[in-house]
């Protein structure tokens, strides 16, 4: 019960930090010229392409939590999830700050030319991100089984996350979406390291 509390106010606490990185944002770019982006520029479509793929890491990191005992993974998840989940609201309070739709009716990652090769094949809408069928196979694990398929599913997906961020690093305009995009570059490149790391001391290895 202790530790689901503390996952509850992780959460909450990643919401109220989130709240406040918007404002700050806000009010850091309020003094520049950068124009307020169109809905269908690389800004906005980063913002809702990886907020959707955020969510699902959020998801399957509090999976994982709830299959294994293992401390080690189980604090891997938790900074997966909280920070993820404070950049996703980030990423979305922006989208509302723009007057822009969260929504679009154009193809994931059309704002990287992708358009056509995000397939959505089961429910995977962009690079990286795991099919239901996956997602439902991780509900079904539990132990050191569940905590491969999570690294192995984890590190497609910060693959995936890391391609999208360097796109918007290379084509955003907005000064502080774009350093959050580097942000996320470097630290999912420290987690993949770490992942491999967890999953060569579970006598497995990374799916590609």
């Amino acid at each position: 019960m202790r530790q689901h509390v503390g996952w509850i106010a992780g959460a909450a606490a990643a919401v109220l930090v989130a709240a406040g990185a918007i404002t700050y944002s806000v009010a850091e770019d309020g003094g520049s010229h950068t124009k307020t982006p169109g809905a269908e520029s690389a800004d906005a479509g980063f913002a809702r392409d990886m907020a959707v793929h955020h969510q699902q890491a959020v998801e399957m990191s509090y999976i994982v939590r709830d299959r294994t005992t293992n401390t080690e993974v189980r604090r891997l998840a938790y900074d997966i999830a909280q920070t993820q989940a404070n950049q996703r609201g980030m990423l979305l309070g922006w989208l509302d700050l723009w007057g822009l739709p969260k929504v679009s009716a154009k193809p994931p990652m059309t704002w990287m030319g992708m358009g056509d090769m995000a397939s959505g094949k089961d429910g995977a809408l962009m690079p990286g991100m795991a099919t239901n069928t996956e997602m439902k196979k991780l509900q079904s694990l539990s132990g050191k089984r569940a905590e491969i398929f999570y690294l192995q599913l984890m590190t497609d997906h910060h693959k995936g996350g890391i391609h999208m961020a360097e796109g918007c690093a290379a084509k955003c305009t907005v000064d502080v979406e774009k350093r959050l995009a580097q942000g996320m570059v470097e630290a999912q490149q420290s987690e993949l390291q770490l992942m491999a790391d967890m999953l060569k001391e579970r006598g497995a290895q990374p799916r590609s």
